[in-house]
């Protein structure tokens, strides 16, 4: 299996300029390739997580890979996916921001030089002229087609300040920076940056008549639509401080049980036979699947030690509700949840029920709940239900049919 193969499989193209010839390029021998991330933040989140394990994969598979964290193009601010103007960061932030995220790629990235390297674009983006740049870079781009470009169409009505119009020229001249100064032939990224990604490979073509190529992962969504990186309690930040690594294991936990599969490709380095057996699971077994994706997961940002804390802190949690005094609800046949929740006192009407639900706020035996819908069957181990820390109730088997008394309609 080729390199382009492995990315495919494992469910991390979108887009590319040139498929064909960045098949052949990778196969042949080491590519360098770059991945930016503009320090936006003190931390990157789950988000840009699909683009960190693309260039793990392919640093893996051979190719030297240069991390780029743009110090200068945060200055700027990156319009694609905003409503209105990024807020305007201070020098120190965004330094304090740099360093940050430098850690966290660094924990799936080896990054000592030979196989791949850390820069950043404030190192030449900040000693451009401004005059000798419109010149020779900035006539390379026509305002027509720049303004065809997705990122910029969405902000036209609400309002494009020019900094930000600037912000495609600058990230294509970052690739051609790249190129001259270590062979960079393929750039990756969101395909939010399509657009930008079509620039830089069009720049270097038109600058040194060099063959570019550039592709991206696709924008990922959970199986229930949400935003992968967003949840009801936050972002899902990749830094320690902010997330603590039992949350960060948990997240992974309790995710869809339709999208532990994907997960498991995209976010581990499980091969594929296993992955294949794991995403087979069902039922209640489906939890050892999840396990092993929230494990994997964690270690690899948090190392072995937090993933075996976060892992066993969970058991124990669970066992502890399993041995504890609980009220109890009986339920002789299958029931939806948001009809448990409101007979067992749980939630004060069906409304409540699904709002708390989408927030986050329902777990059976520790695992989140994102479907109210979802049906809660009655087995002697009993299952445990609980809306935030203190209530809870064991679903137990007997009691009356569904449809009975007290049960509305939907």
């Amino acid at each position: 299996m080729d390199v382009y193969e492995v990315l495919q499989q494992r469910g991390f193209l979108k887009q590319c300029t040139h498929p064909g010839e960045v098949r052949e390029a990778l196969s042949q021998g080491e590519v360098t390739f770059y991945v930016g991330f503009d320090p936006t933040a003190a931390s990157l989140h789950v988000g840009s997580l699909l683009q960190i394990m693309a260039m793990a994969w392919l640093q893996r598979l051979g190719h030297r890979v240069l991390a780029l964290v743009g110090g200068g193009t945060a200055r700027v601010g990156d319009p694609s996916g905003r409503s209105e103007l990024r807020q305007m960061l201070s020098d120190a932030q965004i330094d304090a921001n740099s360093e940050g995220i430098r850690t966290q790629i660094s924990h799936f990235l080896e990054l000592d030089g030979e196989r791949g390297q850390l820069v950043d674009n404030a190192d030449w983006l900040l000693k451009l002229q401004y005059i000798p740049f419109l010149r020779d870079i900035g006539r390379q781009f026509s305002v027509n087609r720049m303004l065809a470009a997705e990122a910029y169409k969405q902000r036209l009505e609400r309002g494009l300040s020019f900094i930000e119009f600037n912000y495609q020229i600058l990230q294509a001249y970052d690739f051609l920076e790249l190129y001259r100064r270590h062979g960079c032939r393929l750039q990756l990224g969101g395909d939010d940056q399509w657009g930008n990604i079509v620039a830089g490979v069009d720049l270097v073509r038109r600058m040194e008549s060099a063959e570019v190529w550039g592709l991206t992962t696709p924008l990922l969504t959970t199986a229930t639509g949400a935003k992968m990186g967003k949840t009801a309690q936050g972002a899902i930040w990749l830094d320690g401080e902010r997330l603590a690594p039992f949350d960060y294991w948990q997240y992974w936990y309790n995710c869809h049980d339709d999208d532990v599969g994907r997960f498991l490709r995209l976010y581990t380095f499980l091969d594929e036979e296993e992955i294949v057996r794991l995403e087979a699971l069902s039922g209640k077994e489906i939890r050892d699947a999840k396990r092993v994706l929230a494990d994997e997961t964690t270690r690899l940002l948090h190392g072995d030690a937090a993933a075996a804390a976060a892992s066993g802190a969970a058991s124990a949690m669970v066992r502890s509700e399993a041995a504890a005094d609980l009220p109890t609800h009986p339920l002789s046949a299958p029931e939806r949840l948001l009809v448990i929740l409101v007979d067992a006192g749980l939630a004060s009407s069906r409304s409540e029920a699904r709002r708390l639900v989408a927030q986050g706020a329902v777990r059976i035996d520790g695992n989140r709940v994102d479907d109210p819908e979802q049906q809660i069957a009655p087995g002697a181990e009993g299952s445990v239900v609980r809306v935030g820390k203190k209530r809870v109730v064991r679903i137990i088997e007997g009691g009356r049919r569904p449809g009975g008394a007290g049960r509305g309609k939907p």
